[in-house]
């Protein structure tokens, strides 16, 4: 019990970790405004430290039994949020075609509709590991185009827009996923 006071006091109750997420959101969108090597490099900076808490939060609340409503709520919302403004502040830029970013949005809000009608079934709505390896790849797509610019020789742009194919396969079959296993909730 005392280290689980420890661990809060320092890093914060899980809560906050998501709530940081959210709250990064409109630096980044004021960090991506602008194209310089600077504001791609602390644009990156933010999305990265803001995408870790992601894991912190999740591992905190359920080592230390901290899950709560709000948790279950806003996790997944502030994911998407991220995720989402990061996406879409790219389009200007070149940086990411904007039917990519369509169909990746639009999976996230149809399978949100879709686990709002599973909960409401009294149905698990907890990401499926297809969901949870969707999100890190579309975290290892963004990165890389965000910081844009080569450095050490790698064209980060290169990489990153290699992996947003693969983040956008695995983003259409994880949506494809949920509403095969739940096709039965939405027969009627």
């Amino acid at each position: 019990m005392e280290f689980k006071n420890k661990i809060i006091q320092t890093i914060g109750h899980p809560n906050s970790l998501t709530l940081f997420r959210v709250a990064a959101v409109p630096l980044l969108i004021v960090l991506m405004l602008s194209q310089s090597r600077w504001s791609s490099f602390s644009a990156t900076l933010v999305f990265s430290v803001a995408a870790i808490t992601d894991y912190f939060d999740g591992y905190l609340a359920r080592r230390f039994k901290l899950v709560s409503s709000l948790g279950k709520i806003m996790d997944p919302l502030a994911d998407k949020l991220l995720v989402s403004s990061a996406f879409i502040m790219m389009i200007p830029h070149g940086r990411i075609p904007a039917w990519m970013v369509c169909v990746i949005i639009g999976r996230e809000l149809a399978v949100t509709g879709l686990r709002n009608i599973i909960s409401e079934r009294g149905e698990d709505v907890s990401a499926s590991k297809l969901g949870k390896w969707k999100t890190g790849c579309q975290i290892a797509a963004i990165i890389p185009l965000l910081l844009h610019y080569t450095y050490f020789g790698i064209d980060f742009h290169a990489v990153g827009y290699v992996l947003v194919w693969i983040a956008l396969a695995i983003t259409i079959w994880s949506g494809a996923d949920y509403f095969v296993r739940f096709r039965n909730l939405l027969a009627y």
